[in-house]
């Protein structure tokens, strides 16, 4: 049930998942001009620094500012995904919450359509750096809600929890690299037949990105999840994927403080998701917003 595997993939790189549309001038957080008070030159100037679309960056929402974050996966087994994720702070740079909504369609039930897939509620907590500093760890924890039908695969059919550890690295002022390592577990996953058993996963990526200018980036992820399917009663079977993806983002920046940030990747499956290849495109809202006001 590969569907199932790509939909959890669009959940690690949109729920906090989330890192702000952020840009440096060595890193230095991007936020929007009304937030910042910074002019257009001044954004247009700072190099942007966005999520990954594979792999988790360890930087939570600025201060005031809001993001809106769509994802729309595609493989050549026929399976799609389409993520939306809304990310606010939480009264301080340290503590960030986003909700993640999930429509799914798996190539196994061509014949299902699209329907809603599974939810994630996430927490992400800011433990080391800022998007200003070398080093920034930020561990997340998800509540998965099991709001997608498990018959034709498009959820887990139980509830879950899903933690992730992205460590983020600016190697110089051009090249900056972010590491994965989570899990996800669901103690009464259901198959298709009703079945029931417990389900614990996990995920590894990379990604290394070239802050080529300074509104455009080029990026190369490489993601590994493992997610036990239900075979039978208590019975789970390992399935493992590989996907190795470049891919380009670019910013457009506006003067009432707005930046937009569009992106694409060409996923490539190998070893065991070998003979698949896929398309991702991305796209980001970052705007202020007075109702979000937060204290560093």
């Amino acid at each position: 049930m590969p569907s199932r595997i790509f939909c959890i993939a669009a959940l690690f790189l949109c729920a906090a998942i989330p890192a702000s549309a952020r840009a440096t001038s060595s890193e230095s957080p991007v936020q929007p001009a009304a937030a910042t008070g910074r002019s257009l030159e001044e954004l247009n100037n700072s190099p942007i620094q966005d999520n990954s679309f594979l792999v988790e960056e360890a930087y939570n929402q600025e201060d005031g500012v809001v993001q809106h974050i769509s994802v729309f996966q595609r493989l050549s087994t026929g399976d799609w995904a389409f993520t939306q994720t809304d990310e606010w702070p939480l009264h301080s740079l340290k503590h960030q919450l986003s909700v993640t909504l999930a429509a799914t369609h798996s190539g196994d039930y061509p014949a299902s359509g699209a329907g809603w897939g599974d939810t994630a509620i996430n927490y992400r907590y800011q433990l080391v750096g800022r998007g200003d500093a070398k080093y920034a760890l930020a561990p997340r924890i998800s509540l998965l809600l099991p709001t997608g039908n498990p018959v034709v695969d498009r959820g887990y059919g139980g509830l879950g929890l899903q933690t992730n550890l992205p460590f983020s690295i600016q190697l110089n002022h051009q090249l900056v690299t972010h590491w994965n390592v989570g899990a996800t577990w669901v103690p009464r996953a259901q198959n298709d037949l009703h079945q029931r058993a417990s389900s614990l996963g996990y995920n590894l990526g990379q990604s290394v990105v070239w802050l080529m200018k300074a509104r455009f980036n080029m990026l190369v992820e490489t993601i590994w999840t493992s997610n036990p399917q239900v075979v039978a009663p208590g019975k789970t079977q390992a399935q493992y994927n590989l996907f190795f993806s470049p891919g380009v983002r670019w910013a457009y920046n506006f003067r009432n403080g707005l930046q937009i940030v569009p992106g694409v990747g060409l996923p490539v499956g190998v070893g065991p998701s070998g003979g698949q290849t896929g398309m991702i495109f991305y796209l980001s809202f970052e705007h202020a917003l007075g109702l979000a006001p937060s204290r560093r």
